[in-house]
């Protein structure tokens, strides 16, 4: 296609362009010219240069008086922002396009309309700043775009009002910020056919997880029709969690988890469009309910876009920050631009303050969580930027959803809640920016937190968001790994929640010694698998209604147990990938299992849960045969169908070698076969048999993982909850010590891998000196003790060195 003096068709536009063309036509320029050969589709389009826009200024001789008006702007307090941004504007808008620009534009878009072989196409008209998508500037939403565009004068339109959107107050006080004052940046149009996500779906993809950093995943959002919904919060999307290291491999599901979102609204194409203003050309109309309960993507189509995005992520050699449309006509995906990603994009600080609340509060709301801090203040209700002076200093705003005309007001806020919006919306965003807690897609936070309430609201107890009433108290300790390395005895984390998974994998470690299944299953899943399998024994109409309600989009109750669960294990594994992470079975005692729900159906009352039909014992009976397949399924599924091979699994509280061998019989039965696939089974070492009988045990499982805990208090003989006798509880009991020197020495004759798990080395330094000189090959910790307890092996050999 035929280029002009003042535009460029994307064919003849990379990325050394931005001062021609601003960042997000440079980005989709480079990528039409060197991905769309890889087969990433990008739709084409053309650009108004930067040139074209000075042209425009200096035409209507307005280049002086814009400038004369910014220099006036209060930079202190922004107390004129309004009045100067409403008066650039407005020269803008009065000022004309001369014919001759007019015509490049017209014969340009009637090139693009042949080329599509559509008479008055539709297409998307979007600003481009000079100084837009840098690594560390992303002007994302402080400027304007316009879809569903089509005939000459509505393009004009389009155009122009681009042009003073480079005036909003938020774009104004942005440049200020970030140092970008001067009348220097100028803006680019950018001119793109149009995808008919009307039709099916849109959204946006990050290349890294834009809350903790972990650069080994695809963040995937969508919701139905036109993508704007999501970037600026309108909606709760769907999700998607890819894992980038088996993304290649067409043997696996690299999808580690997906969530579906509410996507309360679509936006489409409004009727008869051509003939309406600019800004009119879209409506948003409430989601049907039966939609809002479908996926708005296949996994066929999240695994290709993953692909596509990777690929994206590979040739800029950064994380990035990726917005895509999916065609309702053609059911194809397109990539429509791609930004750095500009929070997460730099190296990460291995300095970590870890909050944590000291109090329990009444619950008012729940959302996604933004980060991991925690704030209180007085809550201030808002309805729209312009109420935006109620809001004082260090108070919550509270509101329904942001946009970029929030942004001077969101610096003011301690903590931000929405009721819409997901991980890459305008507030999700805006608050990793500025650093500050944010809670988005709450739903229900405007009616159910009162104007001026005290509350306090905490991300740190994983994905979902809390707000609290009332002013909680919490505590801050500061973590510095920074100097330190890791030791010959392998440092591993004990886990139970995999939300905390990514942000840990930063730490020093060699992966995860313990991965307790409990949590998932009490957290995630919530239901007795038993209840799942046998329905028809719950006979109690409320708690029915209870698991239809969790198992909502299932056919069958078993496969939500497989999926969480799976969803749970693989999210660790990932992680850590490709170091170990040991997952433990379910280790619940019958009362424990008895609390999840519809559990009181199916456990037996016990008088000591503790030593009563618990672990393996479970695993093979009549009783829990059935919920121990799902288990293995869930287990199968990581290593089978999602690759990760790294996950090795650990069977609690196996009395007797008959037992051992009973449980991987049943393990074989579903599908779990030792070495199959290079599984390796391990075995807690935490009853007096497993030492006494620990070469025989050693012969049928891959390695000991001690349980100091439940190994002292059967070794003593004692109930380590009583506190009648806690004084008596003790890892450096001799009697203790003995059994678990004597575990390590097993281990060592019969060449498998042995580790323990529990307090007393990172509490206790003389235990971890005395584990260290026995060779032990790793120590799992808690993720809070785990630098103490780093720090504690380092000096054991040391000295264990300094001995030899």
């Amino acid at each position: 296609m035929k280029n002009s003096r003042h535009i460029l068709f994307f064919d003849k536009i990379n990325i050394t362009d931005i001062e021609k063309v601003g960042g997000k036509n440079a980005s989709l320029g480079e990528m039409y010219n060197q991905l769309s050969p890889l087969g990433i589709s990008i739709p084409n389009g053309f650009a108004l240069t930067a040139d074209m826009y000075r042209l425009f200024r200096k035409e209507n001789n307005i280049e002086s008086v814009l400038a004369e008006l910014l220099l006036s702007l209060d930079s202190e307090n922004y107390s004129n922002l309004s009045e100067i941004g409403e008066k650039t504007r407005k020269h803008i808008l009065s000022a004309q396009l001369s014919p001759e620009v007019k015509k490049e534009i017209h014969i340009a878009y009637q090139s693009l309309c042949k080329q599509s072989g559509i008479e008055n196409l539709s297409v998307a008209v979007r600003s481009s700043a000079t100084a837009e998508d840098l690594p560390s500037a992303s002007f994302a939403g402080r400027m304007e775009s316009y879809l569903n565009i089509s005939g000459e004068k509505q393009l004009e339109d389009a155009i122009h009002l681009c042009y003073a959107s480079l005036f909003t107050d938020r774009a104004i006080k942005y440049r200020h910020d970030m140092g970008f004052e001067k009348m220097d940046v100028a803006i680019s149009v950018g001119v793109q056919q149009m995808v008919r996500s009307d039709k099916a779906a849109a959204g946006v993809a990050f290349t890294i997880d834009p809350d903790s950093g972990f650069q080994n995943t695809i963040i995937i959002n969508s919701s139905w029709g036109l993508g704007e919904n999501i970037v600026k919060g309108t909606v709760t999307p769907d999700e998607w969690m890819v894992f980038k290291p088996i993304l290649q491999n067409n043997k696996f599901n690299p999808i580690l988890k997906k969530h579906l979102g509410r996507k309360e609204f679509t936006m489409v194409y409004a009727e008869e469009s051509k003939d309406i203003s600019a800004e009119k050309t879209t409506i948003n109309n409430e989601t049907q309910i039966e939609r809002q309960n479908q996926f708005s993507l296949n996994d066929k189509e999240v695994v290709q876009l993953s692909r596509w995005c990777y690929a994206i992520e590979k040739h800029y050699n950064k994380p990035m920050d990726i917005e895509w449309a999916k065609d309702g006509l053609n059911n194809q995906l397109y990539i429509v631009q791609a930004r750095p990603e500009t929070v997460y994009g730099k190296d990460k600080k291995q300095v970590r303050e870890i909050y944590k609340l000291k109090d329990k509060g009444l619950l008012i709301t729940q959302g996604i969580a933004l980060g991991d801090k925690i704030a209180s203040g007085k809550a201030r209700i808002l309805h729209n930027p312009q109420e935006g002076n109620q809001l004082l200093q260090g108070e919550i705003l509270v509101t329904d959803l942001t946009n970029p005309d929030w942004d001077p007001i969101l610096k003011k806020a301690s903590a931000i809640i929405t009721n819409k919006g997901g991980r890459t919306s305008h507030a999700a965003i805006v608050a990793r920016e500025l650093g500050t807690v944010a809670v988005v897609g709450c739903g229900n936070a405007t009616t159910t937190i009162k104007n001026g309430q005290q509350i306090t609201v905490s991300c740190a107890e994983g994905k979902d968001g809390n707000v609290y009433a009332g002013e909680l108290k919490w505590e801050i300790t500061e973590q510095d790994f920074s100097q330190l390395h890791i030791p010959e005895t392998d440092p591993m984390f004990i886990l139970a929640d995999p939300e905390k998974a990514f942000e840990l994998s930063f730490y020093p470690n060699k992966g995860v010694g313990l991965m307790r299944m409990e949590f998932a299953i009490s957290n995630s899943i919530k239901i007795h698998p038993l209840a799942l399998c046998e329905p028809e024994k719950i006979t109690d109409a409320d708690v029915a209604d209870t698991i239809g309600l969790l198992t909502n989009g299932y056919e069958d109750g078993k496969d939500y147990f497989i999926d969480k669960l799976a969803e749970a294990v693989s999210i660790v594994a990932a992680a850590f990938y490709p170091k170990d992470v040991i997952v433990r079975m379910s280790d619940f005692k019958s009362n424990e299992y008895a609390n999840l729900i519809g559990g009181k159906y199916f456990e037996p009352d016990e008088e000591n849960p503790m030593i009563g039909f618990r672990g393996a014992s479970r695993y093979y009976s009549d009783f829990y045969r059935k919920g121990f397949a799902l288990e293995c399924a869930a287990m199968k599924k990581v290593r089978n169908e999602m690759g990760l091979q790294n996950v090795k699994l650990m069977i609690p509280f196996c009395r007797t070698i008959e037992e051992g061998e009973k449980v991987l019989a049943e393990m074989t039965k579903n599908g779990l076969t030792q070495g199959e696939n290079n599984l390796e089974i391990y075995v807690m070492i935490e009853i007096p048999s497993n030492v006494i009988l620990a070469d025989e045990f050693a012969q049928l499982f891959n390695g000991f993982s001690i349980g100091s805990n439940d190994l002292t208090q059967l070794t003593l003989g004692l109930d380590r909850d009583s506190a009648l006798v806690s004084d008596l509880f003790t890892e450096e009991n001799p009697a203790v010590k003995s059994l678990i020197r004597e575990t390590i020495h097993a281990a060592k004759r019969n060449n498998i891998k042995v580790g323990l798990c529990g307090q007393a080395p990172s509490d206790i330094p003389k235990f971890a000196q005395f584990l260290v000189e026995e060779g032990i090959d790793s120590i799992s910790f808690n993720p809070d003790a785990m630098i103490k307890g780093i720090e504690n092996i380092l000096e054991a050999e040391k000295k264990n060195t300094v001995r030899l």
